[in-house]
């Protein structure tokens, strides 16, 4: 497992991609079979960031000088996404399992990039959407439910179009936008955190002994969990909230950073 500079615990990515539609032909306007693709759907910007840290960082077409030659290649605009993911323990995003992921893992074959390292993701949609009766878990509306911000109005699709003609001021139009997708995906991951049963331990690197997403030394006990060997006395975080267990050590109940 790769470890932050520090060398202590693991590296959280919160990324977000922005891809063009396929392109094609059709003779008739409903329901019809493409006969051919004029040009098939692919990345144009990412932006991503890393926990803990302030700075969201951004990539797109025209910051590569193949843009100048062909506006629709992004071989070197994939290279540094996979780059970034390959520093990556842990990946979140909204719907990460089945868009971004799947998107960037498209175009890392198509560039005969090998797989970056294997990493776990925490997807914020597909968590929300289980644990929750919401009317909605869209981004937008996960930001405006928990008070932490809304997505960038945009002019809709013809700011892609835009983008698919080359058009450099679409693009950092589309990327004011892709960036603040990242900013608000790490404010709503935070609220959702505590709710997480099944995050990835954040103390499996380096044994710590505080709360498993936070890592928080902020304890306080409180009473006890049921499980079906017994039970485990309970710990609250008294930072972001999380619910955790202790384990036995040497014969006596210990915390250990359990979820």
């Amino acid at each position: 497992m790769i470890v932050s500079a520090q060398g202590k615990k693991p590296k959280v990515l919160l990324y977000d991609v922005e891809s063009t539609p396929n392109r094609g032909y059709c003779w008739e306007k409903y329901e019809q079979d493409i006969i051919e693709f004029d040009r098939e759907r692919q990345i144009i910007t990412f932006a991503y960031k890393w926990l803990g840290e302030k700075e969201v960082h951004a990539y797109s077409l025209p910051d590569f000088p193949s843009f100048q030659a062909d506006i629709s290649d992004n071989k070197a605009l994939i290279q540094k996404l996979h780059d970034v993911m390959s520093e990556a323990n842990i990946v979140v995003g909204h719907n990460v399992n089945q868009f971004d992921d799947r998107m960037a893992n498209a175009d890392f074959l198509r560039h005969v990039l090998n797989p970056p390292p294997p990493h776990r993701t925490v997807d914020t949609l597909a968590f929300a959407r289980s644990k929750f009766r919401l009317n909605s878990n869209k981004l937008d509306d996960l930001g405006k439910i928990l008070g932490v911000g809304r997505k960038v109005k945009h002019e809709g699709f013809s700011l892609w179009r835009k983008c698919m003609d080359g058009d450099t001021e679409a693009f950092k139009r589309m990327v004011r936008y892709n960036k603040q997708d990242v900013v608000l995906l790490e404010a709503v991951y935070l609220k959702l955190r505590p709710w997480m049963a099944h995050h990835p331990n954040m103390n499996a690197i380096d044994k710590n002994d505080g709360c498993p997403v936070c890592r928080s030394r902020n304890l306080m006990s409180r009473g006890f969990s049921i499980f079906g060997g017994g039970k485990r006395p309970r710990f609250k975080c008294k930072d972001c909230g999380k619910w955790s267990s202790g384990v036995v050590i040497q014969g006596r109940w210990e915390f250990r950073g359990r979820a």
